[in-house]
């Protein structure tokens, strides 16, 4: 593709990319005393030199060191028309050449998907304290075979989300809508790769692919999330989902609920404890409505229906319609204690 520039004020031009050429041996381009370049990079260098030495960060890696967003992009746009070919894979696929394409995009998605891998663990590794090596170039191999072994069961949980949605709204008019059109199985289909990945042992690389989704839909899920099977998200936009956060099976939310933690341990120095359960249990068969607030390490019992806007900080019971009225009462209308 021909590098094209960009019309500015006064007959200039900004190129798309460096052209070394435009510089001389220190880096300086013509535009360089206008806008006072050389001034605004030594200023950054200096900034990213302070950064590294505060953090211990080597200066010797003369690479990029972490995974990259855009590459991140790319592999899921592959894996998401290799699990669907027909309906997300390129507009003109038949369905005689399914397997070819999906096989062709598998072996570019998953090489480029050892490369961030790779840069992960290898980040990993520094961070350990350890000098990379061929261990990481080994596990990553091993890691993306796994990942790649997943994906049939991963088209399986989509396809039962797939249904609860078809099921659960009454406004689809076809399960191709909600594979297409609709958010919440957009982010599904980042949450089944991005836990996957989590589980595997490579949080960074699942954080991105989460946030990827978080950015296009409005919904946030941490890929430690454990999600069972016929999930369904209904609107989607503002649902906030934590990473210790178990849901059951057959569970609907709608739009803006929070599934949160209710406070954070620290440290006698003040410092965030990380890790430990700090989320809800949402049992089989429950129904979250919107705006809906549960927080903490409670449980929604099997059945149950937490009612709009509700803020709920107690265990409920199984089969329990929790409203507003009584959600703030210390014991719910059965006579069952809330917090037990």
């Amino acid at each position: 593709m021909e590098a094209r520039t960009v019309p500015l004020p006064a007959q200039s031009t900004m190129p798309i990319a460096h052209d070394p050429s435009r510089a001389d041996a220190s880096g300086a381009t013509p535009n360089d005393a206008l806008l006072d370049l050389g001034g605004i990079v030594a200023q950054l260098r200096a900034a990213r030199q302070r950064w590294r030495e505060e953090h211990g960060r080597s200066r010797d890696f003369g690479v990029r060191e972490l995974p990259s967003r855009e590459a991140l992009a790319a592999i899921l746009e592959g894996l998401r028309g290799a699990l669907f070919p027909m309906r997300l894979g390129p507009p003109d696929l038949r369905q005689d050449s399914e397997d070819y394409f999906v096989g062709h995009t598998l072996d570019t998605a998953l090489h480029a998907l050892i490369a961030q891998v790779r840069l992960e663990l290898r980040s990993q590794a520094r961070i350990g304290g350890e000098r990379p090596g061929p261990a990481q170039d080994e596990r990553a191999l091993a890691l993306v075979r796994e990942f790649g072994a997943a994906l049939p069961h991963l088209r399986e949980l989509l396809d039962t989300d797939v249904l609860a949605a078809y099921r659960g709204d009454p406004a689809a008019r076809s399960v191709d809508e909600v594979l297409v059109c609709y958010p919440g199985l957009h982010a599904m289909i980042h949450h089944r790769i991005a836990h996957q990945l989590y589980q595997q042992g490579v949080p960074l690389l699942a954080r991105i692919v989460a946030e990827l989704a978080h950015g296009a839909t409005g919904i946030d899920i941490h890929p430690g999330a454990r999600i069972g099977s016929h999930f369904f998200i209904d609107h989607g936009t503002g649902v906030v989902i934590g990473e210790t956060a178990v849901i059951g099976n057959n569970v609907r939310i709608y739009q803006a609920v929070t599934l949160g933690a209710k406070r954070f341990e620290t440290d006698a120095d003040g410092a965030l404890h990380k890790g430990g359960a700090r989320h809800p249990i949402v049992e089989d068969d429950v129904v979250i409505y919107a705006g809906a607030t549960v927080l903490g390490r409670v449980t929604i019992g099997r059945g149950a229906s937490i009612g709009g806007n509700v803020w709920l900080t107690r265990s409920v019971p199984p089969g329990s319609h929790i409203a507003q009225a009584n959600a703030r009462d210390d014991r719910i209308d059965d006579g069952a204690s809330a917090g037990r």
